[in-house]
């Protein structure tokens, strides 16, 4: 795995992963260690994560739990701008920045991969992101929500414990909340312990494939396979936005555009009560598995977040197509009819 980056007063130098937090609720003091406060939803807002850094911001003094944000800014390839130039030009003061394109199982040939336990760990460690911290990840202020949830997903897969996501930056910026740009300083590495992978979060292609080639067969399982990208996309009617790379959908597979799931102003992640009735529309079952797909598995975690934040299913149900379109149409075979397309 490949480091990201993160700019000192110097030169760069490599660096890796971090997290994410959310709402406030206070935990009972142990012993001699006082009450802190920590961040209890997943999606949190400006202001929540403001205070929450201005208690516990990062510090070389102390060594109690801290607050991290992660600026994890990502674009399409198509897009013309990339997420490490967004972070130079504006950031949350003491942010880290996470390289999406880097931060990856770089043997893969599909993009966006996740990296090996032990590639996670040296990439926390670069970072200076403890075991014990808290970590909020959070998107450019261009797209609101896009990239940022992948990221968070990503570490509660290697199972660090507070992990959320800011709903959103754009809304952080528009508030008047304290930015900076240019350089970024020296970040105090340190020793993140390999982490145990849950293999339970994600699915692979041969499974995705078995349940595709078994849709609408007698017997065949009731999972749900919803769809992120844009519905041209998953109709067929537009282009991907990888040249050469068919598109289309998977059989039986139901679209649910990251758009929708977004406010169309603010960009930030809808309510609960506003995300229920969208799922209920698509037909969705709240009781049965769900596999969240996108094109490389970045804007599959909106949903799975979307899903979340709605109280829509059990999260023991949700799993993530890591590979997702972009894998899907590099290795079926025309023979086999699994690319379908909307007349």
């Amino acid at each position: 795995m490949a480091a990201a980056t993160i700019f000192t007063r110097g030169a760069p130098r490599p660096l890796l992963f971090s997290r994410h937090a959310s709402r406030f609720s206070r935990t009972a003091s142990i012993g001699n260690i006082s009450s802190i406060r920590a961040l209890s939803s997943y999606l949190v807002t400006p202001t929540e994560l403001h205070a929450a850094l201005k208690k516990n911001s990062p510090s070389k003094i102390s060594t109690a739990p801290r607050t991290v944000a992660l600026c994890a800014s990502w674009f399409l390839p198509n897009d013309g701008r990339n997420g490490l130039d967004t972070f130079r030009e504006k950031r949350i003061p003491s942010a880290r920045f996470f390289d999406l394109d880097k931060v990856i199982d770089k043997r893969s040939p599909y993009p966006h991969m996740l990296p090996s336990a032990t590639d996670f760990a040296k990439a926390m460690s670069a970072l200076g992101i403890k075991r014990d911290d808290t970590v909020v990840v959070y998107d450019s202020a261009e797209l609101g929500m896009f990239s940022a949830p992948r990221v968070g997903w990503t570490l509660k897969a290697f199972g660090h414990d507070s992990v959320h996501v800011l709903n959103n930056f754009k809304l952080w910026v528009e508030q008047g909340l304290p930015t900076e740009s240019g350089e970024f300083w020296d970040v105090d590495t340190c020793v993140y312990p390999i982490p145990e992978f849950d293999a339970s979060k994600v699915v692979d292609f041969e499974e995705v494939k078995e349940l595709a080639k078994n849709y609408n067969k007698e017997g065949a399982e009731g999972i749900q396979i919803l769809d992120a990208r844009s519905a041209g996309r998953w109709s067929g009617k537009d282009p991907e936005p990888r040249p050469g790379l068919e598109s289309g959908h998977m059989p039986g597979s139901i679209s649910m555009p990251v758009s929708e799931l977004l406010d169309p102003v603010n960009k930030t992640i809808l309510p609960g009560d506003q995300l229920r009735k969208i799922f209920e529309s698509k037909g969705i079952d709240p009781a049965r598995p769900i596999i969240n797909s996108c094109g490389t598995g970045v804007t599959a975690a909106v949903i799975d977040a979307a899903l979340s934040e709605a109280g829509y299913g059990s999260a023991d149900k949700r799993r993530l197509y890591d590979g997702s379109w972009t894998e899907w149409a590099q290795r079926v075979k025309p023979s086999d009819n699994l690319i379908i397309k909307e007349q």
